[in-house]
């Protein structure tokens, strides 16, 4: 069985352990992720139009919240995922929605190119992983999960700061030194080549006859990446045109 080493903290090496193998329940395809994947999409986008058309931000904090625990409930129960993934997709819609609101307000058009960049780079990946442009061997998941870590401990030590002061400033998305845009184009990056990492991991779960709730699980792990590339967009757009003006 293939290791896995991301930096989605969905996806790990004992990802398929203890899973019930029911057959009688049905077994994971990739039809079945494809769709499970959309209609999780489309209750995303619906939660964040909802409070960005509304301009809500009032419920940022609690989709944030709320989806961790989801995410958290998703990942230590994987049998429930058919139940807390469309959830999980409504509680980060409605704090999306309110983000990108605030971006919205301060820079024009940056929702738009964000999006479009997002699921632009989702479909590049999934053409290059179908081809095999590129192939996730295992020193190419070990590098990613090294940098996927570092960047993730970056925002721990900006989190901690943030209570004593002021966080890193290279997380600020108003900095736009070279430095402040180099680390969002590194996240960026990283953030885009673990999505290859997903798709590995749903074809993996298809080859092994996975429980059928793994499509929902699998749904979910994209889900996760989605969302932390759409808002690390946002941010280096945001330096960007910080930088222009």
């Amino acid at each position: 069985m293939i290791s896995y080493r991301s930096g989605n903290p969905a996806l790990s090496s004992k990802t398929f352990k203890n899973t019930n193998t029911n057959r009688l329940d049905g077994v994971m395809t990739l039809d079945g992720t494809v769709n499970k994947t959309a209609l999780s999409l489309i209750i995303l986008l619906a939660s964040a139009f909802y409070t960005f058309a509304n301009h809500n931000t009032n419920y940022i904090w609690f989709g944030i919240i709320a989806g961790t625990i989801l995410a958290i409930a998703t990942i230590f129960k994987k049998t429930w995922a058919p139940y807390t993934v469309p959830f999980y997709a409504v509680f980060e819609g409605l704090a999306l929605g309110g983000i990108s609101s605030i971006y919205a307000h301060t820079y024009t058009g940056i929702v738009q190119q964000a999006i479009f960049l997002t699921f632009g780079i989702f479909g590049s990946l999934l053409f290059a992983y179908k081809t095999r442009i590129i192939k996730p061997t295992e020193n190419f998941k070990l590098g990613l999960f090294a940098a996927t870590g570092g960047i993730f401990l970056v925002y721990l030590i900006s989190f901690i700061m943030s209570f004593l002061g002021n966080g890193l400033s290279i997380m600020n998305p108003q900095n736009s030194s070279l430095m402040s845009i180099g680390f969002s184009i590194f996240v960026v990056i990283i953030a885009s080549l673990n999505l290859v990492l997903d798709f590995d991991f749903i074809e993996h779960g298809v080859d092994v006859g996975a429980p059928k709730y793994m499509e929902w699980y699998g749904a979910f792990g994209l889900l996760v990446t989605l969302i932390w590339l759409y808002l690390e967009i946002l941010k280096l757009l945001a330096k960007l045109y910080s930088n222009r003006n």
